[in-house]
């Protein structure tokens, strides 16, 4: 099995970009954690423009999983995108 491929675009002062993390701590997700506003420079100029590809809007948090591009916490479509079954048999 393949394994993810996840990328989590956020802020330091970001509730929502807490949240996410702990969620996909949480899943055990392996991920890559970019504090957008702790870099500087070229370097800032160049994650921002990556993420306005994502997500024109450049709201935070953006998170990647393989190709799928999810904006904000939504626990759910975050499940979708890693395949993982809700344990609720809801329809």
């Amino acid at each position: 099995m393949a394994k993810d491929t996840a990328i989590l675009y956020a802020l330091s002062t970001c509730s929502h970009c807490k949240s996410t993390r702990r969620f996909l701590s949480k899943c055990n997700v392996e991920y890559n954690y970019i504090e957008v506003d702790d870099l500087e420079g070229d370097e800032r100029k160049a994650i921002l423009a990556d993420i306005r590809e994502l997500n024109p809007r450049c709201s935070f948090p953006t998170i990647k999983i393989n190709d799928i591009v999810i904006v904000g916490y939504k626990e759910n479509k975050i499940k979708e995108a890693l395949g993982i079954q809700d344990d609720k048999n809801e329809n």
